[in-house]
């Protein structure tokens, strides 16, 4: 992993794989550090011949914060609508940090995949950036349409319940957020969630920073007319049982984007489960391979 500074801003940065093959970038959901994506799906991802490119977004991991209002990247589509003045930014310009990260690389373009909330900067990164876009994909994301994709009663729960003090109650907290995100169709590792959860926790634990990416979410509006213009081979997966993204809202993601492909997963939740990895890794790299570059 590295520190690369982009502009005035700092963002860590995981590559795996050969640096001659393809790149394909992993985008966080909310809070999400670039762990989240788990080594063992990245190293399926590279042994498919992709160079593999995980990042913390901005107020998440070991990348900058930030706390004050900005919006760099003012090409928002006339959809997109302020509705929380609270918003220190949205998700375009979440996704105008990887158009500059991918610069500072020297990657021309790359198959960008996102999971949660980095299906919303993917699809934010197509639209904005089509050029630099080879392929596609949003894991159980949404379209930012009001009535689609929308939390359960359980799911909502684990958005608005405030977290505890100290570690080991966070800890304990977390994991019980994530028993009830998990998907109900594949087994649950407690014991081997707990390792990862402290193991994310040490690295970062930024509640502070959450929020502000939970208002970039709530101030980004309904991309489906923006979404209509993107021809990148595109393909969304969802879980049949996420309670916290509604799979409508991957259906009406599919639904936006001409000629995109759905793959709705029975039993899986708001979690890319481990039994899933070499699955969903397949489905990642057929679609790359429509325009595999």
């Amino acid at each position: 992993m590295a520190s690369i500074p982009v502009k005035d801003m700092i963002f860590e940065v995981d590559i795996q794989g050969r640096k001659d093959d393809p790149p394909i970038v992993l985008i966080a959901g909310l809070a999400g550090q670039l762990t989240s994506w788990r080594e063992e799906f990245v190293k399926e991802l590279a042994s498919k011949d992709f160079c593999v490119i995980r990042f913390d977004n901005r107020d998440a991991g070991l990348s900058s914060r930030v706390t004050e209002p900005r919006h760099d990247h003012a090409k928002v589509p006339e959809s997109v609508r302020i509705l929380n003045e609270s918003a220190t930014y949205t998700i375009f310009d979440m996704a105008g940090d990887l158009d500059n990260l991918l610069d500072q690389l020297g990657i021309k373009s790359a198959h960008i995949v996102g999971m949660s909330m980095g299906g919303m900067i993917a699809q934010a990164f197509a639209i904005n950036h089509p050029e630099k876009v080879r392929s596609l994909c949003s894991i159980m994301s949404t379209n930012g349409a009001q009535g689609v994709g929308m939390p359960s009663e359980l799911g909502l729960q684990v958005v608005l319940k405030p977290p505890p003090q100290g570690r080991e109650a966070i800890i304990e907290h977390e994991l019980e957020n994530y028993k009830t995100l998990s998907s109900p169709g594949f087994p649950f590792d407690e014991q081997k969630a707990r390792r990862y959860l402290e193991a994310q926790y040490d690295r970062n634990y930024d509640m502070e920073g959450a929020a502000r990416q939970l208002f970039a979410i709530l101030a980004t509006g309904d991309r489906s007319e923006e979404l209509n213009k993107i021809s990148c081979p595109t393909l969304v997966i969802h879980g049949d049982a996420d309670p916290l993204v509604d799979v409508s809202g991957g259906i009406a993601t599919k639904e936006a984007i001409p000629g995109a492909k759905l793959q709705i997963i029975a039993g899986m939740g708001h979690e890319i489960p481990e039994a899933l990895f070499p699955e969903i890794a397949e489905l990642i790299s057929q679609n790359a391979n429509e325009n595999r570059s």
